[in-house]
């Protein structure tokens, strides 16, 4: 993975793209989404994947682990974990003793501490890094925000099973589970609202049968900075992104571009 150096007067950010099967044999796999606070300055009312900045807790964590992973990545790893477990109950990327009653209590832990460190230490776990999978990074510079997020997406795989998730009512509203599809139609009837970004990355997954297809397609293409720029053709302006980065759609008419 390259573009190891964040992105200058931006904030680094981490979200976490978490796959299970569908609900019935054939079915396309889904996707936990949020929908995010109206309140909130980026990406207000919007559905996104879970995350959020990466903190100085997870670059000191990222710096007491021992890996070969660049420092940078660790520290998005650990802050999607991190954001996943707050903003979901879902311990993702953890190994040990993991149950529903242990993920709730860890949870309650981290919404007080606010470092995932002592949570691994109180509950025995550790760190399984190699459960997320470098996807994406975004830079959407220009596109009107009030703050510059450089987000680092990442799959991860939950498989099958009953899970108890719920919202944690601070920074989101709701949580559910949707194949890409069906949240692209959803967006298209005005049910959610989903940026640029995020479109984008929807109809890219929406491509994959399962998350191991996900998975090659992700390790197949170099992970490199996505930073959208603004054409004009025939008159139309237009919001585009690289067409070599794995991405089905790569522009937007500008007019059209819902702005978080």
């Amino acid at each position: 993975m390259n573009d190891t150096a964040p992105e200058p007067d931006a904030i680094p950010a981490a979200t976490l793209v978490i796959f299970r099967l569908g609900r019935t044999e054939g079915a396309p796999p889904e996707l936990l989404m949020v929908t995010r606070s109206r309140e909130l300055v980026f990406a207000g009312g919007a559905a996104v994947w879970p995350g959020g900045r990466i903190d100085p807790a997870d670059h000191d964590l990222a710096a007491a682990t021992a890996t070969d992973l660049d420092k940078e990545d660790v520290a998005a790893r650990i802050a999607a974990i991190r954001e996943t477990l707050e903003e979901t109950g879902l311990a993702i990327g953890i190994r040990g003793t993991v149950d529903g009653a242990a993920a709730m209590d860890a949870r309650a832990m981290l919404l007080e501490t606010l470092s995932l460190a002592p949570v691994l230490e109180r509950f025995r776990w550790k760190l399984d890094l190699d459960a997320l999978v470098p996807f994406a990074r975004w830079f959407p510079r220009g596109m009107a925000h009030k703050r510059l997020f450089d987000t680092r997406f990442y799959l991860a795989d939950l498989g099958t099973g009953s899970v108890d998730i719920t919202v944690d009512r601070t920074e989101n509203t709701h949580l559910f589970w949707t194949s890409a599809q069906t949240a692209l139609e959803m967006a298209e009837r005005g049910e959610i609202s989903v940026i640029f970004p995020t479109a984008r990355n929807l109809e890219r997954l929406a491509q994959f049968p399962d998350f191991h297809a996900a998975k090659r397609q992700a390790e197949a293409i170099e992970v490199r900075t996505i930073v959208p720029k603004i054409v004009e053709r025939e008159g139309t302006r237009w919001l585009t992104i690289p067409e070599d980065a794995g991405y089905p759609v790569t522009r937007q008419a500008l007019e059209r571009i819902e702005r978080g």
